[in-house]
């Protein structure tokens, strides 16, 4: 089938799209992504081209704080800014995909939405709706939009409910799904990674750095991780990935490094290298309660423990492979006695993150993805 994806993301950042679209191609489908900003020079895996729509987000090259008046105003207008950017980004992209013929779109998160389900109206094709997270749930960093949220709320449950098939990354998500809007057509597909990547990396007799990989912004409980950092010694503190560059303005580094974001495969070896990987999320929000992050199946990936933020989700999924040490958000001497259990543990721990890898491996979900696209290829009583 032709599967035409649409993600309001720069596809060569956002892991998850990109396996997925890897997958599709290697099953013999030939798939289109529509992104966000795409960075130029992204060349795209074999099976799958990309098109480009929309501006990058501002402020992510930003290093320096700015001043109380200026950062109200940002509070107060940021949602019409970025209402505005995705309007844009629909605007662009909505003509580039009706130039093209597509037997399925696939739209990645409530702000392709709208465009993917007015599409696959429009053409006669199934819709299949990628829910990276609960929209309601979301965290939110400029003033608060109730009468948006719940007209957003209500929309997604109208136009999710007209998708062909639905995907998201955990049961947690799955079961919120089902609750709220009675969608039954849920598939679980994780943010997991191939059990390829990687390969000939292994981790250190001892554990010489602890790092987080991901986006540094907020909601992340990265300023628990920077107020451990001098207590981990000499353990080092690492945070690398793309950075929202106003927030890192506002964090005090001191005994911690930060890094640029990382190609996938060298991000990998990092983490294989430092023996520890952080995956910290703040308990404030919804989402980051019920959220399994990329960053969790990277350290299953790289093959080393994790310190997790103790959250329902991520709870389930250390505890039940025994991968790691949890922590309470927001408190740092409980981040210090997690690492300095999971160094007291560490051949044990290396071993239960070296049994996990085929349960926790895109391996597994990969065949689940695929599973969704064999029903719409061959659907029921046809």
């Amino acid at each position: 089938m032709d599967v035409l994806m649409l993600v309001w993301t720069d596809v060569s950042t956002d892991a998850r799209v990109q396996r997925e679209a890897t997958t599709l191609a290697e099953a013999g489908h030939r798939v289109h992504v529509i992104g966000r900003a795409v960075a130029a020079g992204y060349r795209p895996p074999p099976g799958v081209t990309v098109e480009s729509a929309g501006v990058a987000p501002t402020g992510s090259a930003r290093r320096r704080r700015l001043p109380a008046p200026l950062r109200l105003a940002r509070w107060l207008l940021l949602p019409q800014h970025v209402n505005r950017a995705l309007r844009r980004w629909v605007a662009q992209a909505e003509p580039k995909a009706r130039a093209r013929s597509f037997d399925v779109v696939h739209a990645h998160d409530f702000t392709s939405l709208p465009l993917g389900a007015r599409l696959a109206t429009e053409r006669g094709v199934p819709l299949v709706y990628d829910a990276h997270e609960f929209w309601p749930g979301r965290d939110v960093h400029g003033r608060p939009t109730p009468y948006q949220r719940w007209r957003e709320t209500r929309t997604e449950g109208r136009l999710g409910a007209t998708a062909a098939e639905v995907v998201t990354v955990g049961p947690e998500l799955a079961q919120l799904l089902q609750k709220n809007y009675g969608w039954t057509n849920v598939t679980v597909v994780r943010n997991t990674f191939p059990t390829s990547l990687g390969n000939g990396c292994k981790p250190p007799d001892e554990p010489v750095a602890a790092v987080y990989a991901g986006r540094i912004g907020p909601g992340r409980d990265l300023e628990t991780v920077l107020a451990a950092a001098g207590e981990l010694k000499p353990v080092k503190t690492v945070l690398v990935g793309p950075a929202d560059g106003g927030y890192v303005a506002t964090l005090d580094t001191g005994d911690a490094e930060v890094l640029d974001a990382l190609p996938l495969e060298d991000a990998v070896t990092l983490l294989a290298g430092s023996g520890i990987a952080l995956v910290t999320l703040s308990g404030k929000w919804l989402n980051n309660r019920i959220g399994m992050p990329n960053k969790l199946f990277m350290a299953v990936r790289a093959g080393v423990p994790v310190v997790a933020s103790d959250l329902p989700a991520l709870r389930r999924i250390v505890t039940e492979h025994g991968i790691g040490r949890l922590y309470q958000p927001g408190d740092a001497a409980s981040l210090v006695r997690a690492v300095r259990e999971v160094e007291a543990s560490y051949g044990e721990l290396t071993a239960a993150v070296a049994r996990a890898r085929t349960e926790l491996s895109w391996d597994r979900d990969a065949l689940a993805l695929q599973g969704v696209y064999d029903r719409l290829a061959h659907p029921q009583g046809l």
